[in-house]
């Protein structure tokens, strides 16, 4: 799940959703089956034939299914890697009758073949079709031959990962990019359809509005034709306004984003803030965030280093990424440069002459004098009696290479990932706006904070490094002109290329980089409806949300969800009290931080989800009246950012999130002391509001038990229940869970991927400690789950499915195992092991279950096998 330390700081109930849930018999009774005997001494009506031809479909297709499974289960019996089943100690495990939640039972132990799943309860199956169609589905996940214990994700998702090969224009595909593709296909049907009817006549021009502008970037996306037509144009009057800005020959930092007002200011910073404003990255990043040091609701600025144009600082050594990295660069540079000599010639000049003038100095790099916010004017490349040197080929060779040289100076200079998310001691440096100017001169910060136009102007910021803005204008002020122009217009360029056409010259570019680092076969281009309603939800994320909820998250879902939550929270809760490293006071507080989490589930109430008039202003800046794609996805940037910078010096709105409502994802944001899970994921494979509830806890319990768990991890553990930093734990108390992260971080250090060059890359333990400490949360899931098992047996909440010959148990950790399953490209693969704080899929099933006694208890593993270490070897954190 996401984290909002991972990326900078995405009622009424509804009926008739678009997605069907798999129903089950009613809550209050068993399934009941009908009586065939009976139906045959009933006089033959219509609606009796009918039923009898239900009936035997239906008895069918349930003895297909088991006669299937027993030809899996006698592979499964027997194909343990010998010719003969072993045997070993396994637990009696009885189904019906267990209540236990203590993770310390008392058991029995008899010689078992195994091992294997326990004996199916004898509870009657539900043998309706939704019933057998949920059954079949978890049947063809599973890859019967290998051992659950272990290979628990092989086991769970082989049939899976065998039947979802990758598609050749992505790097990855598992469950959660198949549900984002199904939700986005629910979003595509509401851009493309002729009508939308609203819920009330007294929103309906609200929604009128909303679905014009929706269906107005869907359009200017799919007009291919046009786009190929304009061809590099948009990019290019982008690129050209830097240049002009850079050099002072423009000072409207505004221009064609008419509510940002119009800020006169020249050189570096107004190049930069030309760039951010636009949701560019370039030199630094700022956000709006609390101060968690002193009030975490205060809305305060945030100082850190950028993103890079590769993925990470380790791909600058190696040289054949570099290579690749190089020839894209000069790629750009020269087709933007071509593109340039004719754009805004006749506007900027008033007589041919100063045309004349104005072609000729685009034709130099760099323009004269350097550099551009003050100084002596001396210059490595420039004498003052050079001539202007053209953008040819050499020439671009050239500045590609002093770019990628400039890039890699702000990649060693900047903070490793593992301290950036994981350590918010050392993240956290509150300085006054007067010592950020010092430290990097070249940017004028008050002028820079004018372009966003915030109400209030910032009198600190709270840096995230202390050394970077001091690193960076060493870097700068050993930069010569051309470079750093370079610098800016490529950054330009790899952001906003991939709205361009497919037959442009940096759109190719672009994509070549991209094909890669992810691994994508080379010329697969996906579908194009696919690509624009993305990148409609991801610019208009709210409004699309809206209509979304309405389409998918009927019901109760909304009410059975947070029961889950709630249910995990409270077994939480009880569990602090039996932790051995935690004391009574540090137990105390940590159930008080529980408390006061804030729950949040399905959609968002600013902006209101439930009223388009509050999503229409929140979108009012953004105009979607031009054909050009590129230009109405800036105003939508443009628009995120003078809304993310109007936050600056209030209060927390605490209705706002930073997940849309579509979103296949969750997080824990620590300043706010919440936990957000977008209606987007509230969806199966994750969610059904009628599933079992081993099932309904193991998959979407699972998620929620993360998030909770988030909280307490090795970062989350650092806030008060305020969202404030400071120590709230004992000093045992955080020795004792300090012993445990490092049990994590060295179990998870061990883990390997292929390299693809027949090497391998370790997984960063210290980088991914909190995500894999989250993952820890599975055993709350568990424990929630068998805390309410006797009256969800009653209620008929804990039905079991047709040919399924696990346990309950079993199939609670089945269904956390299937929500991973995934198939990545290597190249994609190398990508996340260096960037993501998410462990691997394939470990964060293993390596959670290796933790958790109670999995090796329910498959009946050895003593030996790979999942059922003995309790020394295992970081037990709850």
């Amino acid at each position: 799940m996401a984290d909002t330390r991972d990326a900078r700081p995405p009622t009424d109930e509804e009926t008739a959703p678009l997605l069907q849930d798999v129903d089950h018999p009613n809550a209050d009774s068993q399934p009941q089956r009908s009586s065939f005997a009976s139906i045959m001494h009933e006089p033959l009506t219509p609606l009796t034939k009918v039923l009898l031809v239900v009936t035997l479909l239906f008895l069918l297709l349930s003895s297909t299914f088991i006669g299937l499974f027993a030809g899996a289960q006698h592979k499964l019996n027997t194909g343990h890697g010998g010719d003969s089943p072993a045997t070993v100690t396994s637990t009696v495990y009885a189904t019906a009758t267990q209540t236990q939640t203590s993770t310390s039972t008392s058991t029995s132990t008899v010689s078992v073949p195994g091992p294997v799943p326990t004996g199916p309860p004898e509870d009657p199956a539900c043998l309706s079709a939704d019933c057998i169609i949920l059954s079949s589905s978890i049947l063809s996940s599973l890859d019967s031959s290998q051992d659950p214990c272990e290979n628990f994700y092989d086991f769970a998702n082989g049939g899976w990962l065998k039947e979802h090969p990758i598609p050749s224009d992505k790097g990855v595909y598992g469950n959660f990019e198949a549900l984002a593709q199904q939700n986005r296909r629910v979003l595509q049907d509401i851009l493309t359809s002729d009508a939308y009817v609203s819920p009330s006549t007294l929103t309906a021009s609200y929604d009128e509005q909303l679905m014009k502008k929706l269906r107005g970037l869907y359009a200017s996306c799919m007009n291919e034709g046009k786009l190929n037509e304009l061809g590099t144009e948009p990019l290019a009057a982008v690129t050209n306004n830097i240049r002009k800005l850079l050099y002072g020959e423009t000072t409207v930092v505004g221009d064609k984003a008419p509510h940002i007002l119009e800020k006169k200011i020249t050189g570096l910073t107004a190049a930069i803030a030309y760039l951010h404003t636009r949701g560019i990255g370039g030199l630094f990043e700022t956000s709006i965030e609390g101060d968690v040091g002193a009030d975490p609701n205060f809305m305060t600025l945030w100082f850190s280093q950028p993103e890079l144009g590769l993925p990470s600082k380790e791909y600058y050594d190696e040289d054949s990424f570099v290579e690749l990295y190089q020839e894209v660069l000069e790629r750009l540079l020269i087709t933007l440069s071509e593109e340039e000599e004719y754009i805004d010639a006749p506007e900027l000049s008033a007589t041919r002459s100063e045309e004349v003038v104005y072609q000729e100095r685009l034709r130099v790099w760099p323009p004269w004098p350097w550099p551009p916010w003050g100084g002596d004017g001396d210059d490595d490349d420039h004498d003052g009696d050079d001539e202007p040197e053209p953008m040819d080929p050499e020439k671009a060779h050239k500045v590609a290479k002093n770019v990628i040289k400039f890039e890699k100076a702000i990649a060693n200079a900047s903070l490793d990932l593992d301290i950036l998310y994981q350590d918010p001691i050392a993240t956290y440096n509150p300085v006054p706006i007067d010592n950020l100017t010092e430290q990097l001169p070249q940017i004028d910060f008050p002028e820079y904070f004018a372009a966003f136009t915030p109400r209030n102007y910032p009198n600190t910021a709270i840096l995230m490094s202390v050394t970077y803005p001091s690193s960076l204008s060493a870097i700068l002020n050993e930069t010569n002109a051309e470079t750093l122009e370079g610098y800016l217009v490529t950054r330009a360029a790899l952001a906003l290329a991939p709205y361009l056409g497919y037959e442009t010259e940096a759109w190719k570019a672009v994509r070549s980089l991209e094909e890669r680092l992810k691994g994508l076969k080379k010329g697969a281009v996906g579908d194009r409806a696919e690509f624009c309603t993305t990148e409609v939800e991801s610019a208009l994320g709210f409004a699309t949300g809206r209509y979304f909820v309405n389409e998918t998250f009927a019901g109760d879902s909304k009410k059975k969800g947070t029961q889950i939550i709630k249910d995990i929270i409270e077994t939480f809760k009880s569990s602090l009290r039996h932790l051995e490293w935690m004391d009574k006071e540090s137990a105390t507080a940590a159930a008080e931080k529980a408390d006061a989490i804030r729950v949040k589930v399905g959609y968002p109430l600013s902006p209101d989800t439930e009223n388009p008039a509050s999503i229409a202003l929140y979108y009012s800046r953004v105009e979607i009246d031009s054909e050009t794609f590129l230009e109405n996805i800036l105003s939508s940037n443009a628009n995120e950012e003078y809304l993310t910078w109007q936050k600056l010096g209030k209060q927390r709105d605490p209705e706002t999130w930073e997940m849309y409502p579509s979103t296949v994802n969750a997080y824990f944001n620590p300043p706010a002391n919440e936990i957000v899970f977008p209606a987007g994921i509230l969806q199966p494979p994750f969610f059904s509001r009628t599933w079992p509830g081993y099932l309904s806890y193991g998959s979407f319990g699972q998620v929620a038990a993360h998030e909770l768990t988030h909280a307490f991890d090795s970062a989350g553990r650092m806030y008060n229940q305020h969202g404030k930093l400071e120590q709230w734990w004992t000093n045992a108390t955080s020795e004792g869970f300090k012993e445990r992260q490092d049990c994590i971080v060295k179990q998870y250090s061990e883990y390997t991927i292929d390299d693809g060059k027949g090497g391998v890359i370790h997984v960063n333990g210290n980088l991914t400690s909190g995500e894999n400490i989250g993952d820890t949360g599975l055993i709350q899931s568990y424990r929630a789950w068998k805390a309410q098992y006797e009256s969800g047996l009653a209620n008929g909440s804990e039905y079991l499915l047709p040919g399924l010959n696990f346990t309950r148990e079993q199939l609670f950790f089945i269904s956390f195992a299937r929500g991973w399953a995934r198939n990545i490209k290597t190249e994609s693969a190398v990508a996340r092991v260096r960037t993501d704080p998410h462990s691997p899929n394939q470990y964060r099933v293993d390596g959670t279950v290796y933790n958790i006694p109670e999995f090796a208890k329910a498959f009946g593993c050895s003593a030996k096998a790979k999942l059922n270490p003995p309790k020394e070897k295992r970081c037990l954190f709850w």
